[in-house]
């Protein structure tokens, strides 16, 4: 028989501790392991607890503090230990600050070894109502909080939170005060659409959670920067959504000395893009508050290439930053006449963007 897992995840240690607390006191015969990541020492803490108390609290040294060597060296290894351990009817896993689950669920998925033992119910994203906007798209950085995993994690916060929330099965906003209905519809925007937004930990129906099972090839459709599924549009007075498409790719010149225009900003941005330099490399694009990431994601293969973002933010009174985000994306993009240019124009050795996408291996 397979335990059911329930993952927490989160930027803010406060929300992920009352989530958790929750679902334990809802689940008197689970055991709850908990794994921090000390940036400066890299050392990895484990603990583990159930009704009982704290059965456990372990140190590890990491080869790199990194949510992968974590994944490897402790975190999976504790779960099947616990798993076939046999005591406990579920698990509640808090995974180390800052780390999105994506990883872990994939190899949970695609482990037949670790299938035998458990089944990943849900992913939860905890989010902390003192300040939601902030936390989800401000420039703060992780390791300005202390939240940083590894001395070289310049991550924002904003890009971590974002992803989090729009990975998981259900999203807490759990904290004193609770959220504004703004932040509720800025946290409702970027989730998964069939994916609740409730109101506190307490309220959590966790016998539900237990049934359920996590799709990560329904959330892969939502979270990939290929945006393989559909977006809603918005239906709020208090949040703006821009779904900016188009067949032409960007200018790697105009994208280098424009970026900023497109990407800098309080909103969440994310999706991909094509350069007629690397016709067959499909990009990244990824940002919050500021924060932008962009890199080679996959292979176009048969697809056509497409530019596609998708920009949300919170309304402040006044329209004008979906419109300027709108007339610099079109900037950026090719013209129709440049498009038309032969292919050979774009046949170069190199393009500026070499320190983000690599060096250039598939030219027209």
């Amino acid at each position: 028989m397979r335990t059911p897992l329930l993952v927490v995840t989160g930027v803010d240690p406060v929300a992920m501790d009352a989530t958790m607390l929750s679902l334990s006191w809802d689940l008197p015969t689970a055991v709850a392991v908990r794994h921090v990541i000390d940036p400066h020492s890299q050392v990895l803490t484990r603990t583990v607890s159930d009704a009982t108390g704290v059965l456990e609290r372990e140190q590890v040294q990491l080869e790199h503090a990194c949510v992968s060597c974590a994944l490897r060296e402790d975190i999976l290894p504790t779960l099947e230990r616990l798993a076939r351990d046999g005591r406990w009817s579920s698990i509640v896993s808090g995974l180390p600050i800052g780390t999105e689950a994506g990883q872990l669920a994939h190899v949970l998925g695609t482990d037949s070894r670790l299938a035998r033992h458990l089944r990943l119910a849900a992913v939860l994203a905890a989010v902390g109502t003192r300040d939601v906007a902030r936390d989800l798209l401000s420039d703060d950085l992780l390791r300005e909080r202390d939240l940083h995993t590894n001395p070289g994690d310049d991550r924002g916060v904003g890009e971590v939170a974002c992803a989090q929330v729009e990975a998981a099965d259900l999203v807490v906003l759990d904290g004193e005060g609770g959220a504004t209905e703004e932040e509720h519809s800025l946290v409702r925007a970027l989730a998964r659409p069939d994916a609740p937004v409730v109101a506190g930990a307490t309220t959590l129906d966790v016998a539900t959670l237990l049934q359920s099972r996590h799709d990560q090839a329904r959330t892969h459709a939502w979270c990939s920067p290929e945006l393989e599924t559909v977006v809603p549009a918005l239906e709020d007075d208090h949040v703006w959504r821009l779904d900016l498409c188009s067949a032409r790719p960007f200018h790697p010149d105009r994208l280098l000395d424009r970026i900023e225009r497109l990407g800098s900003g309080p909103f969440r941005s994310r999706g991909s893009f094509w350069l007629p330099t690397r016709p067959g490399s499909l990009l990244e694009w990824s940002g919050a508050g500021g924060h932008l990431s962009i890199g080679a994601y996959t292979l176009w293969g048969r697809r056509t290439p497409v530019t596609r973002l998708v920009v949300t933010g919170l309304r402040d009174g006044s329209d004008r930053v979906p419109d300027r985000l709108a007339e610099a994306f079109e900037d950026i993009l090719l013209t129709p006449t440049e498009a038309l240019l032969d292919r050979r124009t774009w046949d170069v050795a190199e393009d500026g963007l070499e320190p983000w996408l690599g060096d250039i291996r598939d030219v027209a």
